[in-house]
């Protein structure tokens, strides 16, 4: 133990004059903890949130998919390029094109995937998101029966439509006849309801097969999407990268991450930006901190004297103080970290603000501790507790030996 740690804890834990001075270590201690376990807490918060969002984008989602007109030699082309690469695990074909659906009186606007259910399964896990009805109807269709389609659940809500009602789609496509350009209309019926979690989805997605998205839209046989499922989803980039490359200029080529840009992007600007906030309850903490060793530094002045007077230098008197920011620093961010730890698995073990499952589609708050963020924290708080002792530890290595004895 040096000289200077054993003044400076020797001189936080001995008896204060008044009690004035002990609640403000306290207060300084206080702080510094609560604002560690409130930023803790609040970004375990957000990043269960953002793991939770962006679990739902990727299980309603093919983590590349590849977009572009294509006919049966031309998906061929494609599949035989994403078989070369190693990286890629499962891909699967799809329709992808807006129409209205309406039904008894009422209509909204959808984006419709015609897809191959069993292909499907392979690239995301919509068809675990499946509530009512079978997927089954669209790979197996029912003859002299219209072809089957699967809704989002709020999609559904919103149009009071129900398994096995009939729904039409109405294609903004128009068709040539003989009394001029008529809107392409086709029978669908309901044979499924999803509910992915994500509003976007359930709220505007109608899926069916891919023969007869195919039909309605003129695909004539092909489609225009593939989606792709990766080995690692964090490889998602450089294999999107190298498809550009490899298909050329006809095809456009992204990843999860691109499509949900605008989303990710906000999210990731609602964290800085409550850190930034939580920030500021460390930072007053810090001048509780520097106002407790200026107090300390007028009240120990004539021990600072005598211990100038017995040889000890200006450094050895700031060190003497920069322990003593360094001990209740510490001491707070210990604390902190152990508060906010422990109020996080709290929040994430027992419902202690239950969400509405309709809402949310979740019960309790999601929580995800990630060692980046805690490490940071920590960091940081213990940045800004030392910048507060800098000031007080210069004052007090100034003061004079003779005036300090003298007037201490």
């Amino acid at each position: 133990m040096s000289t200077e740690f054993f003044i400076a804890r020797r001189y936080l834990l001995a008896k204060r004059k008044g009690l004035f001075a002990m609640i403000t270590t306290f207060i300084g201690v206080a702080g510094v903890a609560l604002g560690v376990a409130a930023l803790i807490v609040t970004l375990a918060i957000m990043n269960g949130f953002q793991s939770d969002i962006k679990q739902k984008i990727v299980d309603a989602q093919a983590h590349v998919t590849i977009y572009g007109r294509m006919q049966p030699r031309d998906l061929e082309m494609v599949r035989s390029s994403l078989l070369a690469d190693s990286r890629v695990a499962a891909q699967s074909p799809f329709v992808l094109g807006q129409a209205i659906l309406t039904f008894d009186n009422r209509s909204t606007g959808v984006v419709v995937k015609g897809l191959d259910p069993a292909g499907e399964a392979g690239v995301n896990s919509l068809k675990k998101s499946l509530t009512r009805g079978s997927w089954d109807a669209l790979a197996q269709p029912v003859k002299d029966a219209p072809p089957a389609v699967v809704l989002g659940e709020e999609l559904a809500k919103n149009l009071g439509v129900w398994l096995g009602d009939d729904a039409v789609l109405v294609s903004p496509q128009g068709v040539s006849t003989g009394m001029g350009i008529l809107p392409k209309m086709k029978k669908f019926r309901v044979v499924g309801l999803v509910r992915t979690g994500y509003y976007e989805f359930d709220n505007t997605m109608a899926y069916c097969a891919l023969g007869a998205a195919g039909d309605f839209f003129g695909m004539g046989g092909g489609a225009n999407g593939v989606g792709v499922k990766l080995k690692d989803i964090q490889d998602a980039g450089a294999v999107a990268a190298a498809q550009r490359k490899a298909l050329g200029f006809g095809y456009t080529v992204k990843t999860y991450a691109d499509m949900n840009q605008t989303l990710f992007a906000a999210l990731k600007l609602e964290k800085f930006v409550m850190s930034m906030v939580l920030a500021l309850i460390i930072l007053v903490a810090t001048f509780n901190i520097a106002s407790n060793l200026l107090m300390m530094s007028v009240e120990k002045l004539r021990d600072i004297g005598i211990l100038r007077a017995m040889g000890a230098g200006p450094g050895f008197i700031r060190r003497v103080f920069f322990w003593e920011g360094n001990l209740i620093a510490v001491t707070g961010i210990v604390l902190g970290v152990l508060l906010g730890v422990g109020i996080s698995v709290f929040i994430s073990v027992y419902p202690v603000v239950e969400l509405p499952a309709d809402i949310y589609y979740i019960t309790k708050v999601p929580v995800e501790l990630k060692i980046r963020d805690l490490l940071a924290t920590v960091g940081i708080s213990y940045l800004l507790c030392m910048l507060s002792t800098i000031y007080p530890a210069l004052r007090a290595s100034k003061v004079s030996p003779v005036d300090a004895i003298r007037y201490g």
